[in-house]
């Protein structure tokens, strides 16, 4: 379980593929220190295991492996070595939930429509896939490449949000232009809400 709330943008240093899988590896600084072999880690919004880690003398490589379900239905594919993903590392017990409740279950890719400076803020509009539009509300939660962000309009097949500087400058939606694909995870309590009401019918 993770909050949303990322703790830095990392590196990506490599994106291999094998006979035994896809492997990512990305050089991080804070989520890298205390790392262990078997932690979670969110990584663009998607939680990945950590099967590798090696240290240098200003950074940690951390190295994960891919499935090519998440390869596929996840924006990973558009991913090039020296871009940034966001990371966050999982929810301790007693921690401070500053964001929203975020599970790294990506649940599918939305394209960036709309991407521009608006005074100091930023103006983010994503079109997501058609069966996503349910879970969206004014002032609700959603969760791009990993970042807990709030839903400020819902569109008839998009939506908006306002980003502000710090939480462009910290994670990898600067480097994001219009037409770029972002992970999305919409809201755990919408998707219960759905399950509910579907066996109560």
């Amino acid at each position: 379980m993770f909050t949303g709330l990322i703790e830095e943008a990392g590196k990506v240093q490599s994106i291999t593929r094998s006979e035994s899988g896809i492997r990512l590896v990305v050089a991080s600084k804070v989520c890298g220190k205390d790392a262990r072999i078997g932690d979670s880690i969110s990584v663009s919004g998607c939680c990945l295991t950590v099967v590798r880690r090696r240290q240098y003398s200003n950074s940690h490589r951390l190295e994960f492996d891919l499935l090519e379900e998440t390869w596929r239905k996840t924006a990973f594919a558009s991913l090039k070595e020296g871009g940034k993903v966001n990371l966050e590392r999982s929810l301790s017990t007693g921690a401070r939930l500053g964001g929203h409740f975020v599970t790294g279950h990506v649940d599918g890719r939305g394209k960036v429509t709309k991407w521009e400076a608006v005074g100091a803020d930023w103006h983010l509009r994503v079109r997501p896939p058609a069966e996503f539009m349910k879970y969206l509300v004014p002032k609700g939660s959603v969760a791009i490449d990993g970042i807990s962000l709030t839903v400020a309009k819902v569109n008839k097949a998009s939506f908006d949000l306002w980003i502000i500087p710090h939480t462009y400058g910290l994670t990898s939606l600067h480097e994001r232009c219009e037409g770029d694909w972002v992970n999305l995870e919409m809201d755990l309590l919408g998707k219960y809400v759905e399950r509910m009401m579907a066996v109560r019918r």
